[in-house]
Parts: C-alpha cells; sequence; structure tokens
C-alpha cells in the first residue's frame, strides 16, 4: 500500500494544474491516469485561448501553471480576437499540434517528481466524514489525506454515433462507471450533461483552392510570460459553409439522431450547439461556418470545427461531402456525441473542497464545465487550496474583481449550472480591470505568497510593472503643441494651436501610444507595458468607478454568515430563497448577493441577521 499527501485521480488539464501546483506547495503527490499515454489530451479541438477563455489562461500562468508555456511551444498559429472592441475582451488564441501538445504536458509531469500510476481509480475511502484515500480497480487502496478528483467525461460516459452506443470516456477509452457510482452512494447531487466533437478530415481530399484562408497574425504576444514564443511552423487554417443539401441531410434524417430520439438525455451547452441544432433552431440561416483546423504539422488530419453531429457514419460521410470545399473530403474519425456525470457544483466550497467530504476536491468537467482553459483554472485553484489544507494554512480565495478564476468558480459554486459552462467576458462585472494583459500583475504577487512562483520570476514582473509606472509618468510630465508637433491632432480650445499633455492627448480616441512613438515622443519601452498603460489613460475614470464598486463589494466578502444560521427564522426571505439559501450555504454576505434570485431586500435581512447573532452570542 502507497501513501500520498494528495492523490489526484485524471490526468487531463484540471489534473496536471492540480497535481503540479500542489507539488509546487511541497506536498507529495501522485497523480492517476487510465492511461499515461492521453495525459494532457485535447480530445476536442487543438486550441488554447480564445475569447475570455486566454484570460483563464494568463491567470493560470500567473499562478505558476504551465497551460500557457506548453501551448506556446506548441503552437502552430497565433490570432488575436475581438481587436475592434475594448481591451478588456480581446483576446489570444494559440492553434496547437495536438501530440506535441500532449508529449510536451506528459514530459513536465514526468520531470516533475509527481508519482504517476496508470489506473482506474473506483472509489474514495472515507472515515468519519474526511476523505483517506482511493481504491482502484484491482481493490488496492492508496492513503491519502486529500484527494482531486478532475475526472473529465469519463463519469458514466456514454458515447452516440447514430444508433450506436458505446460506454466510454472518450473514443477509443474506457469509462468510469464505478467512480460514479461510488460519488452517488455518498449522496453528492449528480446530473447528466452532453458535448461532443467533430469529424477528423484527411487534408489530402479537400479542396482548398476555392476555400477562404484565415492567416494567422503577426505580432502576437506569447501567451506565457516567459515563454519566447513558439519555433514551430505558422499555418492557416480554412473557412467554409455548410449548404442547403447539408440541412437537407440533416432534416430529412433528424429522426437518427441521437440528439432528437430522446436517446440522448444530458443537458447540451446552448452556446456551442451541434449542428443538427443549428439547422433545426436556426432553419432560416443559409449557412452556418465550418472552420477547418490543422490538427498539427506532421499529421494530415483537420478538425471540421462546426461539423459537430450525432448522426451514423455513413450520413455524416454525405453531410460532409455537401459542404463546398469537402466533396471528396475522406472521413478519419467520425463524429460524435458523449454524455456524462457531474456533481452539482453546489455542493463545493469555494476552495472546490466538498461540503460532505473534507479533503475531497473536484475540478474541470465534473463539476460542470466545459473547456480545457475552465478545467486548467479549477485545477490550479484546487491543487493549491488541498495542500494548503494539509500544512494548515489559509485557503486561498480570490474574489470576482480579483480573477476570471474566481468569477467562474463564484458563479459555479454559489449559482450552480444546467448546462456545461462556459466562460464569457460577460460573466465578470469588472471586466474592465481583468484584462488577460493585466493577469500578472494582478495575481503574482498572491503566486510569490504562496511559493507558486519563484522570486527572480517576480522581480521580472515587478520590473514590468516599474516600467508601466515610469511611461505614466513620462506622459504626464511630457507637453506638445498641436497641431504643430502632432500634425494629425487638432486643438480643442477654438484657437490655433494648444499646448497639451501626451497623457491628456491620449485619452482622445483616436490618439495611440503607437503614434507618439513613430514622432519620437515616448522612450523605448516593453510591448505588455505599453499596452497596459495605453489602457490605464484611456479608461482611468471607467477604472475609477469600478475600484469604488469592488470595495463596497469586499465590505459585503468581509462579513461571515455563521454556519449554523437558521434561515427558516429569518423575516422578509420569501420561501424559495430560503430553500436556496439552505441548500448553497455561502459563506460570507458577498456570495450570498450572488445567489441567483437574491434582491437587496434579502440581503438586507440576512445582514441584520448576522448582526442580532452576534450580539446575542456577545452578551
Amino acid at each position: 500500500m502507497e501513501t500520498f499527501d494528495v492523490i489526484v485521480v485524471g490526468g487531463g488539464h484540471a489534473g496536471v494544474e492540480a497535481a503540479l501546483a500542489a507539488h509546487r506547495l511541497g506536498v507529495e503527490v501522485a497523480l492517476f491516469t487510465l492511461n499515461m499515454d492521453t495525459v494532457g489530451r485535447m480530445p476536442c479541438s487543438p486550441s488554447i485561448g480564445g475569447l475570455a477563455k486566454s484570460h483563464l489562461v494568463k491567470e493560470v500562468d500567473a499562478l505558476g501553471g504551465i497551460m500557457a508555456e506548453v501551448a506556446d511551444q506548441t503552437a502552430i498559429a497565433y490570432r488575436l480576437l475581438n481587436t475592434k472592441k475594448g481591451p478588456a475582451v480581446r483576446s489570444t488564441r494559440t492553434q496547437n499540434d495536438r501530440r506535441l501538445y500532449e508529449a510536451a504536458v506528459k514530459k513536465r509531469v514526468e520531470d516533475s517528481g509527481i508519482h504517476v500510476r496508470q489506473g482506474r481509480i473506483d472509489a474514495v475511502e472515507v472515515v468519519d466524514g474526511r476523505v483517506s484515500g482511493v481504491r482502484d480497480r484491482f481493490g488496492s487502496l492508496f492513503d491519502a489525506r486529500a484527494v482531486v478528483i478532475t475526472a473529465g467525461t469519463f463519469l458514466s460516459g456514454l458515447i452516440h454515433i447514430g444508433q450506436m452506443r458505446q460506454k466510454a470516456g472518450r473514443s477509443g477509452e474506457e469509462a468510469s462507471y464505478e467512480l460514479a457510482g461510488c460519488l452517488a452512494g455518498m449522496g453528492f447531487s449528480m446530473g447528466r450533461l452532453k458535448t461532443g466533437t467533430p469529424p477528423r478530415l484527411h487534408r489530402d481530399t479537400i479542396d482548398l483552392a476555392g476555400l477562404q484562408r484565415q492567416d494567422p497574425d503577426d505580432g502576437c504576444m506569447p501567451l506565457g510570460f516567459t515563454s519566447s514564443g513558439t519555433r514551430l511552423p505558422q499555418v492557416p487554417c480554412h473557412l467554409t459553409r455548410t449548404s442547403p443539401k447539408t440541412h437537407e441531410i440533416i432534416r430529412d434524417n433528424i429522426c437518427l439522431s441521437p440528439l432528437y430520439s430522446g436517446a440522448i438525455t444530458g443537458t447540451p451547452a446552448r452556446y456551442c450547439p451541434s449542428l443538427e441544432d443549428k439547422v433545426m433552431r436556426f432553419g432560416d440561416r443559409g449557412g452556418h461556418q465550418v472552420i477547418l483546423e490543422p490538427e498539427g504539422i506532421d499529421t494530415r488530419e483537420v478538425y471540421a470545427s462546426g461539423l459537430g453531429n450525432s448522426l451514423p457514419p455513413e450520413l455524416q460521410w454525405e453531410l460532409v461531402r455537401s459542404v463546398p470545399g469537402l466533396e471528396r473530403a475522406e472521413i478519419i474519425r467520425p463524429a460524435y456525441a458523449i454524455e456524462y456525470e457531474y456533481v452539482h457544483p453546489t455542493e463545493l466550497l469555494r476552495t472546490l473542497e466538498t461540503k460532505r467530504i473534507r479533503g475531497l476536491y473536484l475540478a474541470g468537467q465534473v463539476n460542470g464545465t466545459s473547456g480545457y482553459e475552465e478545467a486548467a483554472g479549477q485545477g490550479i485553484m484546487a491543487g493549491i487550496n488541498a495542500a494548503l489544507k494539509l500544512k494548515g494554512e489559509a485557503p486561498f480565495i480570490l474574489d470576482r474583481s480579483q480573477a476570471y478564476i474566481a468569477v467562474m468558480i463564484d458563479d459555479l459554486v454559489t449559482r450552480g449550472t444546467s448546462e456545461p459552462y462556459r466562460m464569457f467576458t460577460s460573466r465578470a462585472e469588472y471586466r474592465l480591470l481583468l484584462r488577460e494583459t493585466n493577469a500578472l500583475f494582478r495575481l503574482s504577487g498572491e503566486a510569490l505568497r504562496l511559493g507558486l512562483i519563484s522570486g527572480e520570476r517576480f522581480d521580472r514582473v515587478h520590473a514590468l510593472a516599474g516600467e508601466i509606472e515610469s511611461l505614466r509618468r513620462h506622459l504626464a510630465a511630457t507637453t506638445v503643441i498641436v497641431p504643430e508637433t502632432l500634425p494629425e491632432f487638432a486643438p480643442t480650445r477654438g484657437s490655433d494651436q494648444e499646448r497639451i499633455s501626451l497623457e491628456r492627448l491620449l485619452k482622445r480616441p483616436e490618439a495611440t501610444l503607437a503614434g507618439f512613438k513613430s514622432h519620437g515622443l515616448i522612450p523605448e519601452t516593453a510591448l505588455l507595458a505599453e499596452i497596459e498603460a495605453e489602457v490605464e489613460v484611456k479608461y482611468e475614470g471607467y477604472i475609477d468607478r469600478q475600484l469604488k464598486e469592488i470595495a463596497r463589494l469586499r465590505d459585503l466578502d468581509r462579513m461571515r454568515i455563521p454556519a449554523g444560521l437558521e434561515y427558516s427564522s429569518i423575516h422578509g426571505l420569501s420561501n424559495e430563497l430560503r430553500r436556496r439559501l439552505e441548500g448553497i450555504r455561502p459563506e460570507t454576505l458577498g456570495q450570498a448577493a450572488l445567489m441567483e434570485g437574491m434582491t437587496p431586500a434579502g440581503l438586507q435581512a440576512v445582514q441584520l441577521a448576522i448582526r442580532m447573532r452576534k450580539g446575542s452570542e456577545g452578551t
């Protein structure tokens, strides 16, 4: 029998970040996975980042995680998204070589000193309400003081292709029905979700000549702070659209889709519908976009994003070949749908420890989320908190003004989710403060305090922050005469010319630091420092307003709710709100404020009850 401090179950994006984070904090960690060859696997799109997701990746990087660096190491294309919108929602996305990504993750895990074991974990052992270890399929017991489950889509996973049903966690990989049964037997409230993946096509059978080419963007910054970018060749994607024939095939055969026949009981994501859903729900559209994404440098496989479906294989061939450019395309791997079980995340504390079992943590799709980046964000937080608890240290809990990771965790544990949860910038109230470009400055101090990053790395971040301050001082102190010095700008005082500081001039929509630099008006500064200085100047008023709102929220979050508070005795609460408060048991008044259905009057009633209880206990 082996004994560890922390056991992580699952070797996906959540499991890897959890294991590495706990290991960095000095505890003995074991990572159990069904197959060592699939550690870090990208079962769906071979890409990292994208809208709102890059914010999570940068935050994981700031906390010492590996996702950003591996994404840079294996990137075959970079793109900067939402460039025409404000800085809060601009996002970086990498297209990655799938095989190289998985190999790089596996190497980092193997080189780390983590104990890696291949095997199926079927049960969590509990003694007196506290986790004591896990048991594998052979009945072998492994002792641990904390367990992090990151089972992905493997809990009671069931693949659907037409009428075919196959118990699997992913195509070609066995599912975990025993562990799902164990969690249900412990009393956890569980649900069932559905996701899927599109077909993979052979590149040589695609007619790319008539398709729209989408080239990588030049000049994108790496996702990782210490990354130097990629050395791999940069390759394009190609765009096409479904045709009326595609839609006809689906409508004529919709009864063969398990999504519509009733065979699938799991709830799909509204924001990422299958092609069947797109056609049946948005039938008035002439076509739906298909993005052909290369899976890597040394493979001919192409990921056909937008063609996800669960139709029988013969119909998938007919469907694919109805799309312009794919008339002769060959399917290497068919599309499929998969449904799986998850634990309702309201079962969790904000540390991602379960309320029912002390020392048991859940992270990733087992909590109802969808996406590599969401999984990594939860994984690193679960690993950190598991290690901190074993060391007798205070938990690491971020608030919504500090990180998208905190927004996600707050949403999950306070509001729950009935469909696969995906991060959007619209979910963050303070998104102007949570830019992907300032994640380092937001979280590096906490990472250093916890011991997740080195002092040398923090010094580099600190020096970069100093460059921002220096540049801002230069902008405030330097004045120019317009239009004499800068002919592209007009004076604002109704005179022929005006002396104005660069800082004030930069607040104009048409002004940029790049423009000032072309005139030799600002010193050479790191690109990231320039971006941050420009945002801070242009959006100073909005930022100040958000900071005041954050101060109010933090006052609420400082007011802890006593664990045994009886909501049934609080006047002014509706019965529905009482039930929600009893079920979720928010830890602070700030968390209660985020609950679905919470009203200002209800919040006041809870606040009064807390004060009355404190008063009675103090007398």
